[in-house]
């Protein structure tokens, strides 16, 4: 029996990295999130035969009561409100881990109590890691739901020396665990998980919004660790093989968000906003747009898209507040039917979750092929006709490629500014998440269209309706 429940574990842990490598592509991702979610069914029926259960009567009321709120919130979730999801769902994941860890130490503290033997130091550290690493995951995952959802002030809160404090939690929890023996603590356990908790807020409050892809991204591979961590105090193969590869993945992504937004991990947790208080004093400021802003209106763009030969568009987080990927497709669908080669720009940290524009576009049936990486169309701007920006901001400032006194200034952008003919749709000239002012907007061949996106795009596709 023990080889069949070892074996069924390695079957789901092949289906977990079979599905992880078709979520690399658009087109392979669906694929890849039924294999994940078979590996995952699998992990549970052999953990429940395994476990001896008594009864089964709650855990099937958990699993329908589960399944009606994950079906209730995959059907009436909106597109838009995706990145708030991933970041509860991290949290559930998390909680989860704490939830058990508690019950797990409350049981063997009585086996302690009873003169029972108990588990070694290996066991008793892996019972930590899962209650800290649960706990962090839990109230940070919260905060960053808060900060997405609008219930918390999205932009950075400046906590005064966090690093110092966050540390000093950080020892008081290590020094807890090196005073007092696991199953005789008591009061000492409570504290490291209280302390834990607290330092999952101090973590995430001083993140912007710019950063939430990092964020969220991180967020995940705490999860991922937590659940490992939990694998070992369960002694479940299943839980720590896919915890470890949930953990991995999430450090690998928080690493690609980093570089694509030319920051350390270090600065993005504890460097607080992208422009500091300091910086923000020699940031110009409406002055910067006056008299040199060109305008255009849907009709003028319709009549340029109809003689272009190649058009991009760039999708930003305006595409998805204005829920207008469907106009997008439709006018992207009407540009192709005149032989126009119509692509999308996906720029790594557009949107407020790694792959978010990725996923809006997707909803809308936009083609898979259509939907082109960063670095591997930044060569062709130089051979497009027309750009048209939907809502990006930060991702296509030339500041960041060409003025080293930005405070972006090397960060990889999407090189728009090297096409023909740039359309920016946007509702007015704020400031992206980083607060500063957009060159691109006042470039010669740049235009502002100014507008709702999805009404903007709806007047282009009557307008070229009508040439």
């Amino acid at each position: 029996m023990s080889q069949i429940i070892n074996f069924s574990y390695l079957i789901a842990a092949v289906l977990f990295i079979v599905g992880l490598k078709n979520l690399s592509s658009p087109k392979t991702a669906p694929r890849g999130n039924m294999l994940g979610a078979i590996g995952m069914l699998i992990a549970v029926v052999v953990t429940l035969l395994d476990k001896g259960v008594v009864s089964y009567g709650w855990i099937f009321i958990a699993v329908i009561v589960g399944s009606g709120i994950g079906a209730y919130m995959a059907k009436t979730v909106q597109m838009t409100n995706m990145p708030q999801m991933v970041a509860i769902f991290n949290g559930f994941g998390g909680g989860a881990s704490l939830l058990v860890a508690g019950a797990a130490y409350l049981e063997m503290s009585q086996v302690f109590n009873q003169g029972g033997e108990v588990p070694g130091l290996q066991w008793d550290i892996a019972l930590i890691l899962s209650a800290l690493i649960g706990a962090v995951t839990l109230t940070g995952s919260v905060v960053a739901f808060g900060k997405l959802q609008g219930i918390v002030d999205e932009q950075a809160v400046a906590i005064p020396k966090l690093f110092i404090k966050s540390l000093g939690i950080a020892l008081g929890i290590c020094a807890l665990l090196v005073i007092a023996d696991p199953f005789d603590m008591g009061l000492f356990f409570l504290l490291v998980i209280v302390g834990s908790l607290v330092l999952g807020v101090l973590l995430v409050m001083p993140i912007g919004g710019a950063d939430m892809p990092v964020v969220i991204a991180l967020l995940n591979s705490y999860s991922g660790l937590a659940a490992a961590a939990t694998g070992f105090v369960l002694h479940n193969n299943g839980l720590i093989i896919g915890g470890s590869l949930v953990g991995a993945s999430g450090l690998i992504l928080t690493n690609i968000m980093c570089k694509a937004m030319n920051r350390s991990l270090a600065n993005v947790l504890f460097g607080g906003a992208i422009v500091s208080d300091t910086d923000k004093a020699a940031i110009p400021g409406k002055e910067f747009y006056e008299g040199k802003v060109k305008q255009a209106d849907p009709e003028e763009v319709a009549m340029i898209l109809e003689n272009a030969q190649s058009v991009v568009f760039v999708p930003g987080y305006g595409l998805a507040v204005a829920q207008a990927q469907h106009a997008n497709q439709e006018l992207g669908k009407l540009l192709q039917e005149r032989n126009i080669q119509v692509r999308h720009a996906i720029h790594p940290v557009a949107g407020r979750m790694p792959g978010h524009m990725n996923v809006l576009l997707a909803e809308a049936e936009v083609p898979y092929e259509q939907m082109v990486e960063m670095d591997a169309i930044n060569p062709d701007f130089s051979r497009t006709d027309v750009v048209i920006i939907l809502g990006a901001n930060d991702v296509v400032n030339p500041a960041a490629r060409d003025d080293p006194k930005s405070p972006i200034y090397g960060m990889p952008i999407l090189d728009v500014d090297q096409a023909k003919t740039v359309f920016i749709v946007k509702r007015s000239l704020s400031p992206g998440f980083a607060g500063i002012p957009n060159q691109l907007f006042i470039n010669e061949n740049s235009l502002m269209v100014f507008g709702d996106a999805k009404d903007v795009l709806q007047k282009m596709i009557q307008a070229i309706k009508e040439l």
